[in-house]
């Protein structure tokens, strides 16, 4: 049986479309066919959110299947947008981290938590908190591979170098098998002089870790949340939503 790309989606700085990535390859990768898993790690709930899931009526959250060992097969919701499968955020989850840490080997909840349903999917994609705590080093604990949603500007760049930094640490303590997919560059402006040069320095350093495909500013990605949707799903032919299905196409070619 073929085992399944678990994959984080994670960046320490917030605001670069760590979500807006995880929603929308998910929901491109399910329109190619994958059989496709989002996990929301984040107590924000955005990504639940951005598939219409509202987490005041939820039964059930990842809390609950993490730290209270509720079954994962209560928490997950099935048949969304484009298909795509969600294990669900919810606000409880901001006292997770304390939660997590009273635990037997707290580090690896989510990925003991996944082993039941690891076979139902082709991919799992784990859209993590923007801050290193026990959520995010569950993610990356239980992921193959690593997806780093970036902006190309130079406070970026600081931050790329201090995340591969603790990508490093992670995977001498908790997972030696965990390897980086891909660096993608979102809310791409090509008439910005210093998107250009940033952009430059990324190809010169992380030539064959950066995906060709670039995600552009489009309002159409910013509006789509608000329905309840991925923009894939929302407006197809917008120019965010075009980039996200180049990017599963390149994605499954180069990772599945």
């Amino acid at each position: 049986m073929r085992t399944p790309r678990v994959v984080c989606i994670i960046n320490q700085k917030g605001g670069v479309g760590k979500t807006t990535t995880a929603v929308n390859l998910a929901a491109a990768l399910s329109q190619l066919g994958s059989r496709t898993l989002l996990v929301d790690l984040d107590p924000q709930a955005n990504a639940t959110l951005g598939f219409g899931v509202q987490p005041s009526s939820l039964r059930a959250s990842l809390y609950d299947s993490l730290v209270e060992d509720a079954s994962i097969i209560e928490v997950r919701v099935t048949g969304l947008a484009a298909g795509v499968d969600l294990l669900p955020a919810h606000g409880d989850m901001t006292g997770m981290d304390v939660a997590l840490q009273a635990l037997e080997s707290p580090q690896t909840r989510l990925k003991s938590t996944l082993a039941d349903i690891r076979a139902d999917y082709d991919v799992i994609l784990i859209d993590c908190p923007p801050t290193l705590n026990q959520l995010s080093i569950n993610g990356l604990g239980a992921a193959s591979g690593i997806i780093i949603p970036m902006q190309c500007e130079y406070y970026a760049l600081e931050g790329l170098s201090a995340l591969l930094d603790t990508i490093d640490t992670v995977r001498d303590a908790v997972n030696p098998a965990l390897e980086i997919d891909g660096i993608l560059r979102t809310m791409y402006d090509p008439r910005s002089n210093l998107t250009r040069d940033v952009s430059r320095q990324l190809v010169r350093y992380f030539d064959r870790l950066l995906f060709r495909t670039v995600i552009p500013r489009n309002v159409r990605l910013a509006e789509a949340p608000s329905h309840g949707e991925p923009a894939t799903v929302y407006d197809a032919k917008s120019r965010g939503a075009i980039a996200y299905q180049a990017l599963a196409v390149e994605y499954r070619r180069r990772c599945l």
